[in-house]
């Protein structure tokens, strides 16, 4: 049986794993960091692979959707009635933040193509 060439080299793929996993950096307490990572790989690395710059995108929009939710939840809880939902929201979007970039790392690694669920399309 005659070997391809693989598509997706290993190099493309540890830079869509790190598009994904740099969101993490959110977790130093900076609050835009969880969007910064995606956007500083997508914005170094979106001219050199069309793998690197997809798996990008859909980090980057994935967080700024969960950032948006965040100050959804935010400003529901200023609300009497929304308190608690507001901070159970809040809560699942910070999990979410967190889990999800290492969910879609992990295909993004093997060279598969990963879209988040839930995530809103605003960065083309």
């Amino acid at each position: 049986m005659p070997t391809h060439p693989d598509p997706v080299t290993h190099a493309i793929r540890d830079w869509a794993m790190i598009a994904h996993l740099s969101a993490l950096v959110g977790l130093l307490g900076n609050g835009i960091g969880f969007v910064l990572g995606p956007l500083i790989v997508w914005l170094w690395k979106r001219d050199d692979d069309e793998f690197i710059k997809e798996q990008a995108l859909e980090a980057l929009n994935f967080q700024i959707t969960m950032v948006l939710a965040a100050i959804a939840s935010v400003l529901l809880m200023l609300t009497v009635v929304g308190i608690v939902i507001g901070a159970l929201v809040l809560i699942v979007v910070g999990v979410l933040m967190v889990v999800m970039p290492i969910v879609a790392a992990v295909p993004a690694k093997r060279g598969m193509h990963y879209r988040y669920p839930l995530s809103l399309r605003l960065v083309k």
